[in-house]
């Protein structure tokens, strides 16, 4: 596995990037602020430059920006992030201000407008009502030529949609799908994505390409460790696997090492994720990403090989296990034996149903439940993580 993974670059990155017509570039707190929690000026104004090159070639840009927290804390000189949600939404009401008006500023020198956009978990996640709202907000700030900027609505969010969302990595997954950007680049503090290296940081070699088919990515990351962030290197690869099944790039880069500019020129900079050459459509993306599963069910290896690999619908007789609470037309996750998530779709059983007739036969179900027995979850109503 990790010999593939650092093989050499096999990949035509100019012929792909040469197809980017939007794209959603993330930065982290730790590239835009300072050790001191200062809002870092130049970094954002390197950014907004990348940014306002690209819009000359043409492609369309939104940025998912962290930071308000950091430069909360630095305006009102606190050393430690509070971990209280109260403290941690007043923080981050100061320090979105902050950062708002230092993009408008450095983004009217070139004539060019912005649109904030905040958002929270119930936006993206919950309703399908809210979720196309979303679209069509976008695509209205796209048509006026201007640079949507999001970041999670800190200032008003609490405790449990923070936990659905996690942070900004993820955040920067939802938009890119929602718009059904054809690259995600995420800014941090490091090259990219690396293998694993032991005490001292021998062996350590930086990954160039990875395919929707390899597997084991699990293995490389290491734990998230950041100074003013919440995420780490396996928020970004979670962001990476989701935004690949649904058919789109992702690129790990370093935010004052690399630019925009030459990622989309196609060279070799940071880890490149490419996706299956199946882009999902909007409905299927809502179902991959926006909606909050409600349960799950474990499926065993015949099962596991149908739906992943035949493209086949759930039935009864693969499941062998089924965890939470849930009605037909909710959303749940399907996982094989070693509890990795395979695919999540919209269950066509209540969960207390799925428990009656798991690993039985059609005819055994239709006399356990007095009707007959569909598919658990439709193939039109499963997508494939």
């Amino acid at each position: 596995m990790k010999e593939s993974l650092v093989s050499t670059f096999s990949e035509d990155r100019s012929i792909r990037m040469s197809q980017v017509r939007r794209l959603v570039v993330k930065i982290g707190s730790s590239s835009l602020t300072t050790p001191s929690n200062k809002l870092n000026r130049r970094a954002v104004h390197k950014l907004v430059g990348d940014v306002v090159a690209l819009r000359r070639q043409g492609i369309e840009v939104a940025i998912v920006t962290s930071g308000a927290v950091a430069a909360g804390m630095g305006r009102l000189g606190l050393e430690a992030r509070p971990r209280a949600i109260s403290d941690l939404q007043a923080v981050a009401a100061v320090g979105q201000n902050l950062l708002m008006h230092t993009y408008e500023s450095l983004f009217k020198r070139h004539g060019v407008r912005i649109g904030q956009v905040l958002l929270t978990a119930e936006d993206i996640l919950y309703e399908r009502r809210r979720y196309l709202n979303l679209e069509n907000t976008f695509r209205s700030l796209f048509a006026h030529d201007a640079v949507p900027i999001i970041n999670e609505n800190d200032s008003v969010a609490v405790a449990e949609l923070r936990r659905t969302i996690g942070e900004n990595d993820m955040l920067a997954a939802y938009v890119s799908n929602l718009i059904q950007a054809q690259l995600l680049v995420i800014l941090s503090n490091v090259d990219g994505l690396y293998t694993n290296y032991s005490g001292g940081g021998s062996g350590r070699e930086l990954v160039r390409q990875v395919s929707h088919t390899d597997t084991g990515l699990d293995e490389l990351i290491g734990k998230p460790g950041k100074r003013a962030g919440s995420g780490g290197m396996e928020t970004k690869l979670q962001a990476a696997k989701l935004l690949m099944a649904c058919g789109e790039m992702v690129v790990i880069a370093h935010a004052r090492k690399h630019h925009l500019v030459d990622i989309l020129a196609g060279e070799e900079l940071g880890t490149l994720f490419i996706p299956s050459n199946k882009r999902l459509r909007s409905r299927a993306r809502w179902i991959a990403f926006a909606s909050s599963c409600k349960g799950s069910v474990v499926v065993d290896k015949g099962a596991e090989w149908a739906i992943t690999r035949k493209e086949k619908s759930l039935l009864p007789a693969g499941i062998v296990s089924c965890e939470g609470a849930f009605g037909a037309g909710d959303m749940v996750r399907v996982e094989n034996e070693k509890g990795e998530e395979l695919a999540r779709g919209l269950s066509r059983y209540a969960s207390h149903e799925v428990r009656l007739v798991f690993g039985k036969s059609s005819p055994e179900i239709e006399e356990i439940l007095g009707r007959r027995a569909p598919e658990v979850i439709h193939r039109d109503d499963l997508v494939i993580i």
